[in-house]
Protein backbone atom coordinates (compact mmCIF):
# COMPACT_ATOMS: atom_id res chain seq x y z
CA UNK A 1 0.00 0.00 0.00
CA UNK A 2 1.34 3.40 -0.96
CA UNK A 3 2.07 5.72 1.92
CA UNK A 4 3.06 9.32 2.49
CA UNK A 5 5.85 9.85 4.98
CA UNK A 6 4.84 12.45 7.53
CA UNK A 7 7.91 12.58 9.73
CA UNK A 8 9.77 15.46 8.04
CA UNK A 9 12.31 17.62 9.80
CA UNK A 10 10.73 20.83 11.06
CA UNK A 11 13.32 23.10 9.44
CA UNK A 12 12.62 21.62 6.00
CA UNK A 13 8.89 21.57 6.62
CA UNK A 14 8.76 25.29 7.36
CA UNK A 15 9.99 25.90 3.79
CA UNK A 16 7.36 23.66 2.23
CA UNK A 17 3.62 23.31 2.52
CA UNK A 18 2.30 20.49 4.68
CA UNK A 19 0.12 18.55 2.24
CA UNK A 20 0.03 15.01 3.66
CA UNK A 21 -3.19 14.26 5.50
CA UNK A 22 -2.58 10.54 5.18
CA UNK A 23 0.11 8.00 5.69
CA UNK A 24 0.42 4.28 6.08
CA UNK A 25 1.83 1.81 8.54
CA UNK A 26 5.33 2.01 7.10
CA UNK A 27 5.72 5.67 8.05
CA UNK A 28 8.61 6.30 10.47
CA UNK A 29 7.54 6.66 14.09
CA UNK A 30 10.65 8.03 15.81
CA UNK A 31 9.89 10.21 18.82
CA UNK A 32 11.82 13.28 17.57
CA UNK A 33 10.11 13.20 14.19
CA UNK A 34 6.66 12.96 15.76
CA UNK A 35 7.36 15.97 18.01
CA UNK A 36 8.34 17.87 14.88
CA UNK A 37 5.04 16.92 13.28
CA UNK A 38 3.04 18.39 16.16
CA UNK A 39 5.06 21.60 15.95
CA UNK A 40 4.50 21.67 12.20
CA UNK A 41 0.73 21.41 12.60
CA UNK A 42 0.82 24.29 15.09
CA UNK A 43 2.81 26.45 12.65
CA UNK A 44 0.46 25.63 9.78
CA UNK A 45 -2.72 25.96 11.82
CA UNK A 46 -2.58 28.82 14.33
CA UNK A 47 -5.39 28.31 16.80
CA UNK A 48 -7.86 31.20 17.17
CA UNK A 49 -8.76 32.42 20.67
CA UNK A 50 -11.71 30.74 22.35
CA UNK A 51 -14.96 32.40 21.25
CA UNK A 52 -17.38 31.94 24.12
CA UNK A 53 -20.12 33.99 22.50
CA UNK A 54 -20.04 31.82 19.37
CA UNK A 55 -20.41 28.75 21.57
CA UNK A 56 -23.37 30.28 23.39
CA UNK A 57 -25.05 31.10 20.11
CA UNK A 58 -24.36 27.61 18.73
CA UNK A 59 -26.66 26.01 21.30
CA UNK A 60 -29.15 28.85 21.77
CA UNK A 61 -32.86 28.44 21.20
CA UNK A 62 -33.36 24.91 22.46
CA UNK A 63 -35.52 22.92 22.46
CA UNK A 64 -36.44 23.18 18.78
CA UNK A 65 -37.84 20.89 16.09
CA UNK A 66 -34.64 18.82 15.93
CA UNK A 67 -33.00 18.89 19.36
CA UNK A 68 -34.32 18.88 22.93
CA UNK A 69 -31.06 19.67 24.77
CA UNK A 70 -27.33 20.16 24.45
CA UNK A 71 -24.18 20.00 26.55
CA UNK A 72 -20.82 21.43 25.41
CA UNK A 73 -17.42 21.48 27.10
CA UNK A 74 -14.39 23.19 25.56
CA UNK A 75 -11.00 23.10 27.31
CA UNK A 76 -7.42 23.99 26.56
CA UNK A 77 -4.81 26.72 26.63
CA UNK A 78 -7.41 29.52 26.45
CA UNK A 79 -9.39 28.25 29.41
CA UNK A 80 -12.59 26.28 29.67
CA UNK A 81 -16.17 26.90 28.57
CA UNK A 82 -19.05 24.72 29.78
CA UNK A 83 -22.56 25.34 28.53
CA UNK A 84 -25.95 23.67 28.40
CA UNK A 85 -29.21 24.50 26.67
CA UNK A 86 -32.70 23.09 26.35
CA UNK A 87 -34.35 20.57 28.62
CA UNK A 88 -33.33 17.26 30.12
CA UNK A 89 -36.94 16.12 30.45
CA UNK A 90 -39.74 17.42 28.24
CA UNK A 91 -42.33 16.48 30.87
CA UNK A 92 -40.81 18.54 33.69
CA UNK A 93 -38.79 21.13 31.77
CA UNK A 94 -35.73 20.41 33.95
CA UNK A 95 -32.53 21.89 32.49
CA UNK A 96 -29.74 19.75 31.04
CA UNK A 97 -27.24 19.04 33.86
CA UNK A 98 -23.64 20.00 33.15
CA UNK A 99 -22.47 16.63 34.52
CA UNK A 100 -24.98 14.60 32.52
CA UNK A 101 -24.28 11.04 31.48
CA UNK A 102 -24.94 10.26 27.81
CA UNK A 103 -24.62 7.38 25.37
CA UNK A 104 -21.36 8.04 23.52
CA UNK A 105 -22.16 5.76 20.57
CA UNK A 106 -19.27 5.22 18.18
CA UNK A 107 -16.84 7.07 20.41
CA UNK A 108 -16.70 3.60 21.98
CA UNK A 109 -14.54 2.60 19.01
CA UNK A 110 -11.67 4.69 20.37
CA UNK A 111 -11.69 2.72 23.63
CA UNK A 112 -11.81 -0.59 21.75
CA UNK A 113 -8.95 0.48 19.48
CA UNK A 114 -6.83 1.46 22.48
CA UNK A 115 -7.28 -1.98 24.08
CA UNK A 116 -6.24 -3.74 20.86
CA UNK A 117 -3.20 -1.46 20.56
CA UNK A 118 -2.29 -2.16 24.20
CA UNK A 119 -2.41 -5.88 23.46
CA UNK A 120 -0.15 -5.22 20.47
CA UNK A 121 2.28 -3.33 22.74
CA UNK A 122 2.38 -6.39 24.99
CA UNK A 123 3.17 -8.69 22.07
CA UNK A 124 -0.15 -10.52 22.40
CA UNK A 125 -1.50 -9.19 19.12
CA UNK A 126 0.38 -8.49 15.89
CA UNK A 127 -1.25 -5.70 13.89
CA UNK A 128 0.10 -7.18 10.65
CA UNK A 129 -1.23 -10.71 11.25
CA UNK A 130 -4.58 -11.76 9.78
CA UNK A 131 -7.47 -11.70 12.20
CA UNK A 132 -8.21 -15.20 10.88
CA UNK A 133 -5.16 -16.39 12.86
CA UNK A 134 -6.83 -15.29 16.10
CA UNK A 135 -10.44 -16.16 15.20
CA UNK A 136 -9.94 -19.04 12.74
CA UNK A 137 -13.58 -20.07 12.37
CA UNK A 138 -15.16 -16.62 12.25
CA UNK A 139 -14.72 -15.58 8.60
CA UNK A 140 -15.83 -18.18 6.01
CA UNK A 141 -12.79 -19.78 4.37
CA UNK A 142 -12.54 -19.20 0.65
CA UNK A 143 -14.81 -16.15 0.88
CA UNK A 144 -12.64 -13.65 2.74
CA UNK A 145 -9.00 -12.90 1.99
CA UNK A 146 -6.66 -12.40 4.96
CA UNK A 147 -7.59 -9.24 6.89
CA UNK A 148 -4.98 -7.80 9.21
CA UNK A 149 -5.78 -6.52 12.69
CA UNK A 150 -4.68 -3.04 11.58
CA UNK A 151 -7.20 -3.16 8.72
CA UNK A 152 -9.95 -3.95 11.24
CA UNK A 153 -9.07 -0.83 13.21
CA UNK A 154 -8.72 1.61 10.32
CA UNK A 155 -11.81 0.51 8.34
CA UNK A 156 -9.91 -0.90 5.35
CA UNK A 157 -11.00 -4.53 5.95
CA UNK A 158 -13.71 -4.71 3.27
CA UNK A 159 -16.19 -6.55 5.50
CA UNK A 160 -19.88 -5.89 4.69
CA UNK A 161 -22.10 -3.76 6.89
CA UNK A 162 -24.38 -5.25 9.54
CA UNK A 163 -27.81 -5.72 7.82
CA UNK A 164 -29.79 -4.46 10.79
CA UNK A 165 -31.81 -1.27 10.12
CA UNK A 166 -31.27 0.12 13.62
CA UNK A 167 -31.86 3.70 12.42
CA UNK A 168 -35.32 2.79 11.12
CA UNK A 169 -37.73 3.82 13.93
CA UNK A 170 -40.15 0.96 13.23
CA UNK A 171 -37.38 -1.64 13.47
CA UNK A 172 -35.91 0.06 16.53
CA UNK A 173 -39.14 0.13 18.50
CA UNK A 174 -39.81 -3.53 17.70
CA UNK A 175 -36.31 -4.61 18.75
CA UNK A 176 -35.53 -1.92 21.31
CA UNK A 177 -34.87 -4.29 24.20
CA UNK A 178 -33.75 -7.33 22.24
CA UNK A 179 -30.30 -8.65 23.13
CA UNK A 180 -28.19 -9.54 20.09
CA UNK A 181 -24.88 -11.34 20.44
CA UNK A 182 -21.97 -10.17 18.28
CA UNK A 183 -21.69 -13.60 16.68
CA UNK A 184 -25.40 -13.53 15.83
CA UNK A 185 -24.90 -10.19 14.08
CA UNK A 186 -21.87 -11.53 12.24
CA UNK A 187 -23.83 -14.59 11.12
CA UNK A 188 -26.28 -12.18 9.46
CA UNK A 189 -23.49 -10.12 7.95
CA UNK A 190 -20.71 -12.33 6.66
CA UNK A 191 -22.67 -14.37 4.07
CA UNK A 192 -22.91 -11.18 1.98
CA UNK A 193 -19.24 -11.51 1.08
CA UNK A 194 -16.58 -8.78 1.03
CA UNK A 195 -17.25 -5.24 -0.12
CA UNK A 196 -13.73 -4.86 -1.53
CA UNK A 197 -10.27 -6.41 -1.25
CA UNK A 198 -8.66 -5.67 2.13
CA UNK A 199 -6.37 -2.65 2.10
CA UNK A 200 -7.72 -1.13 -1.14
CA UNK A 201 -10.37 1.28 0.22
CA UNK A 202 -11.64 2.73 3.47
CA UNK A 203 -15.30 2.39 4.44
CA UNK A 204 -16.57 3.43 7.85
CA UNK A 205 -18.86 1.09 9.78
CA UNK A 206 -19.33 -0.98 12.92
CA UNK A 207 -18.48 -4.46 11.66
CA UNK A 208 -14.70 -4.22 12.08
CA UNK A 209 -15.08 -3.23 15.71
CA UNK A 210 -17.47 -6.07 16.44
CA UNK A 211 -14.69 -8.37 15.24
CA UNK A 212 -12.14 -6.36 17.25
CA UNK A 213 -14.25 -6.91 20.38
CA UNK A 214 -14.24 -10.66 19.74
CA UNK A 215 -10.49 -10.50 19.15
CA UNK A 216 -10.00 -8.88 22.57
CA UNK A 217 -12.09 -11.61 24.19
CA UNK A 218 -10.21 -14.38 22.40
CA UNK A 219 -6.80 -13.02 23.40
CA UNK A 220 -7.64 -12.09 27.00
CA UNK A 221 -10.12 -14.88 27.74
CA UNK A 222 -12.51 -12.34 29.28
CA UNK A 223 -15.34 -10.02 28.12
CA UNK A 224 -14.08 -7.04 26.15
CA UNK A 225 -15.81 -4.72 28.64
CA UNK A 226 -13.59 -6.06 31.43
CA UNK A 227 -10.53 -5.11 29.38
CA UNK A 228 -11.85 -1.58 28.87
CA UNK A 229 -12.53 -1.18 32.59
CA UNK A 230 -9.22 -2.63 33.78
CA UNK A 231 -6.97 -1.02 31.18
CA UNK A 232 -8.58 2.42 30.72
CA UNK A 233 -11.42 3.32 33.08
CA UNK A 234 -9.83 2.36 36.39
CA UNK A 235 -6.28 3.64 35.71
CA UNK A 236 -7.69 7.00 34.59
CA UNK A 237 -10.31 7.10 37.37
CA UNK A 238 -13.13 7.47 34.85
CA UNK A 239 -15.78 6.71 37.45
CA UNK A 240 -18.64 8.03 35.31
CA UNK A 241 -17.84 5.94 32.23
CA UNK A 242 -19.51 2.57 31.76
CA UNK A 243 -19.66 -0.45 29.47
CA UNK A 244 -23.34 -1.25 30.09
CA UNK A 245 -23.62 -4.79 28.74
CA UNK A 246 -27.19 -5.97 29.40
CA UNK A 247 -28.16 -2.88 31.42
CA UNK A 248 -30.54 -0.76 29.33
CA UNK A 249 -30.63 2.20 31.74
CA UNK A 250 -28.55 5.37 32.02
CA UNK A 251 -26.93 5.92 35.42
CA UNK A 252 -26.88 9.12 37.44
CA UNK A 253 -27.99 12.52 36.18
CA UNK A 254 -28.75 12.64 32.47
CA UNK A 255 -30.81 14.28 29.76
CA UNK A 256 -33.46 11.95 28.45
CA UNK A 257 -33.36 10.92 24.79
CA UNK A 258 -36.36 11.07 22.45
CA UNK A 259 -37.31 9.90 18.97
CA UNK A 260 -40.05 11.68 17.03
CA UNK A 261 -42.83 9.54 15.56
CA UNK A 262 -45.71 10.32 13.20
CA UNK A 263 -49.00 11.27 14.86
CA UNK A 264 -52.15 9.27 14.27
CA UNK A 265 -55.53 10.71 13.31
CA UNK A 266 -56.58 10.75 16.94
CA UNK A 267 -53.32 12.19 18.25
CA UNK A 268 -50.03 10.72 19.37
CA UNK A 269 -49.73 6.92 19.27
CA UNK A 270 -49.71 4.93 22.50
CA UNK A 271 -46.51 5.45 24.46
CA UNK A 272 -45.67 8.75 22.78
CA UNK A 273 -45.66 12.15 24.47
CA UNK A 274 -47.42 15.12 22.88
CA UNK A 275 -44.94 18.00 22.78
CA UNK A 276 -46.39 20.95 20.93
CA UNK A 277 -47.30 19.65 17.50
CA UNK A 278 -44.90 16.70 17.72
CA UNK A 279 -45.12 13.20 19.15
CA UNK A 280 -42.01 12.01 20.99
CA UNK A 281 -41.14 8.60 22.40
CA UNK A 282 -38.72 8.45 25.33
CA UNK A 283 -35.89 6.18 24.14
CA UNK A 284 -33.49 6.75 27.04
CA UNK A 285 -33.66 3.07 27.95
CA UNK A 286 -32.68 0.67 25.17
CA UNK A 287 -30.39 -2.27 24.52
CA UNK A 288 -27.04 -1.30 23.02
CA UNK A 289 -26.16 -4.81 21.88
CA UNK A 290 -26.24 -4.03 18.14
CA UNK A 291 -23.26 -1.62 18.25
CA UNK A 292 -21.61 -3.49 21.19
CA UNK A 293 -17.83 -2.88 21.09
CA UNK A 294 -18.39 -0.35 18.30
CA UNK A 295 -20.85 1.89 20.15
CA UNK A 296 -22.39 0.86 23.47
CA UNK A 297 -20.59 2.92 26.11
CA UNK A 298 -21.82 5.70 28.43
CA UNK A 299 -19.79 8.63 29.76
CA UNK A 300 -19.77 12.32 30.74
CA UNK A 301 -18.09 15.35 29.21
CA UNK A 302 -15.58 15.55 32.06
CA UNK A 303 -14.59 11.89 31.76
CA UNK A 304 -14.28 12.09 27.97
CA UNK A 305 -12.03 15.13 28.26
CA UNK A 306 -9.85 13.29 30.77
CA UNK A 307 -9.68 10.32 28.41
CA UNK A 308 -8.62 12.51 25.48
CA UNK A 309 -5.87 14.18 27.51
CA UNK A 310 -4.45 10.86 28.70
CA UNK A 311 -4.67 9.37 25.21
CA UNK A 312 -2.95 12.25 23.42
CA UNK A 313 -0.29 12.57 26.15
CA UNK A 314 0.73 8.95 25.60
CA UNK A 315 -0.36 7.69 29.02
CA UNK A 316 -2.29 4.74 27.55
CA UNK A 317 0.04 3.60 24.79
CA UNK A 318 3.78 3.56 24.05
CA UNK A 319 4.89 5.97 21.33
CA UNK A 320 4.99 3.50 18.43
CA UNK A 321 1.49 2.20 19.07
CA UNK A 322 0.09 5.64 19.90
CA UNK A 323 1.01 6.78 16.40
CA UNK A 324 -1.51 4.29 14.99
CA UNK A 325 -4.14 6.76 16.26
CA UNK A 326 -2.76 9.42 13.92
CA UNK A 327 -1.95 7.39 10.79
CA UNK A 328 -4.54 7.63 8.03
CA UNK A 329 -4.10 5.23 5.08
CA UNK A 330 -3.40 6.88 1.73
CA UNK A 331 -6.41 5.26 0.09
CA UNK A 332 -9.68 6.23 -1.57
CA UNK A 333 -12.75 6.30 0.63
CA UNK A 334 -15.69 4.22 -0.47
CA UNK A 335 -18.16 6.57 -2.10
CA UNK A 336 -15.54 9.15 -3.09
CA UNK A 337 -12.85 11.30 -1.58
CA UNK A 338 -9.88 10.11 0.45
CA UNK A 339 -9.54 8.13 3.65
CA UNK A 340 -9.81 10.15 6.85
CA UNK A 341 -9.97 7.54 9.63
CA UNK A 342 -7.08 6.13 11.61
CA UNK A 343 -7.29 3.45 14.29
CA UNK A 344 -10.16 4.78 16.39
CA UNK A 345 -10.01 8.47 15.41
CA UNK A 346 -10.76 10.68 12.42
CA UNK A 347 -8.64 13.50 11.04
CA UNK A 348 -10.37 16.82 10.26
CA UNK A 349 -8.99 20.00 8.75
CA UNK A 350 -11.37 22.70 10.02
CA UNK A 351 -10.60 26.30 9.11
CA UNK A 352 -6.96 25.29 8.81
CA UNK A 353 -6.89 23.63 12.24
CA UNK A 354 -6.05 19.91 12.34
CA UNK A 355 -8.49 18.27 14.71
CA UNK A 356 -8.48 14.58 15.69
CA UNK A 357 -11.63 13.09 17.13
CA UNK A 358 -14.65 10.83 16.90
CA UNK A 359 -18.40 11.25 16.78
CA UNK A 360 -21.12 8.92 18.01
CA UNK A 361 -24.85 8.55 17.36
CA UNK A 362 -27.48 6.61 19.29
CA UNK A 363 -31.23 7.07 19.56
CA UNK A 364 -31.71 10.32 21.47
CA UNK A 365 -27.99 11.17 21.60
CA UNK A 366 -25.55 12.63 19.07
CA UNK A 367 -22.06 13.32 20.43
CA UNK A 368 -18.51 14.16 19.54
CA UNK A 369 -15.02 14.58 20.97
CA UNK A 370 -11.92 16.05 19.42
CA UNK A 371 -8.65 17.83 20.08
CA UNK A 372 -5.59 19.28 18.46
CA UNK A 373 -2.53 17.04 18.80
CA UNK A 374 -1.03 19.40 21.38
CA UNK A 375 -4.35 19.50 23.35
CA UNK A 376 -4.50 23.30 23.14
CA UNK A 377 -8.15 23.02 22.12
CA UNK A 378 -10.43 20.15 23.16
CA UNK A 379 -14.14 19.71 22.55
CA UNK A 380 -16.74 17.36 23.99
CA UNK A 381 -20.42 17.74 23.14
CA UNK A 382 -23.67 15.82 23.44
CA UNK A 383 -26.92 16.90 21.83
CA UNK A 384 -30.27 15.20 22.27
CA UNK A 385 -31.49 14.81 18.72
CA UNK A 386 -35.07 13.82 17.94
CA UNK A 387 -34.14 11.82 14.81
CA UNK A 388 -31.34 9.26 14.73
CA UNK A 389 -29.25 8.76 11.64
CA UNK A 390 -28.72 10.74 8.47
CA UNK A 391 -26.22 13.57 8.18
CA UNK A 392 -24.51 15.25 11.11
CA UNK A 393 -27.17 17.48 12.72
CA UNK A 394 -26.83 21.19 12.06
CA UNK A 395 -26.33 21.99 15.73
CA UNK A 396 -23.34 19.63 15.93
CA UNK A 397 -21.74 21.38 12.96
CA UNK A 398 -22.36 24.77 14.62
CA UNK A 399 -20.78 23.56 17.87
CA UNK A 400 -17.67 22.25 16.11
CA UNK A 401 -17.22 25.42 14.07
CA UNK A 402 -17.76 27.64 17.13
CA UNK A 403 -15.14 25.72 19.10
CA UNK A 404 -12.57 26.57 16.45
CA UNK A 405 -13.78 30.06 15.55
CA UNK A 406 -11.98 33.15 16.80
CA UNK A 407 -13.65 36.39 17.94
CA UNK A 408 -15.73 38.14 15.28
CA UNK A 409 -13.95 40.95 13.47
CA UNK A 410 -15.34 44.47 14.02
Amino acid sequence: MAVLHRGLRLGMALLASFTAPACGPEAPAGAALEVDEQELEAVRSPLPPLNREALRQAIAGLPNAEVSGALVRVSGADGRWLGTSGVADIRTGAPVPADAHFRIGSMTKTFTAVVVLQLAAEGRVDLDRPVQDYLPRLLPAGVYAPITVRQLLNFTHGLPGVPVPQKDPDWFFENRFRRFSPRELLSLTLPQGPRFAPGTQQEYGNIGYLVAGLLIEQVTGRPYGDAVRERILRPLHLRDTFVPGNDVTLPGRHARGYEEVEPEETGCPAGAIAYGTRCLVDVTEASQSVPWAAGEMISTAEDMDRFLVALFQGRLLPRKLQEELFIVPDLPAAGGGRASYSAGLRRHDINGVIFWGKTGDRHGYNNGMGATRDLRRRLIYSVNTLHMGGDQPDIAVRIIMAALQGPSQP
